[in-house]
């Protein structure tokens, strides 16, 4: 089991999760956080410090976010995105971003994607 950042992130990237983290498992991106799945140790840890409610378990995660899964797994080991482990500011118009569903199509992942 692990901890999948879901759609919410997407345009905000509010980095509280990072910061407690005890495997450093998340990795950034131009405008999402991604969590290896292979180094999450399902602690929970960061479900609560973030303020959009992005993050969720994969045994729990809504089924219209079932593909975060894959993404986090194929965003986590993309040469683009780098390791996080201290709190940065959030994206600009991160505020009017939380509230707006459907981001997907502001995620670039296709490209990571064999």
């Amino acid at each position: 089991m692990t901890f999948v950042v879901t759609e919410a992130c997407i345009q905000c990237k509010y980095t509280d999760c990072v910061s407690v983290c005890p495997m450093d498992c998340f990795f950034e991106g131009p405008n999402f956080l991604a969590i290896h799945p292979d180094e999450c140790i399902d602690c929970s840890i960061c479900v609560a410090e973030c303020p959009v409610g992005a993050i969720v378990s994969d045994q729990e995660i809504p089924d219209d976010q079932r593909h975060f899964i894959e993404i986090n797994r194929v965003l986590s080991q993309d040469p683009r995105y780098r390791r996080i482990s201290q709190v940065q500011s959030p994206l600009p118009d991160h505020e009017k971003w939380a509230g707006i569903k459907d981001k997907l199509a502001l995620l670039d992942y296709r490209a990571s994607v064999g």
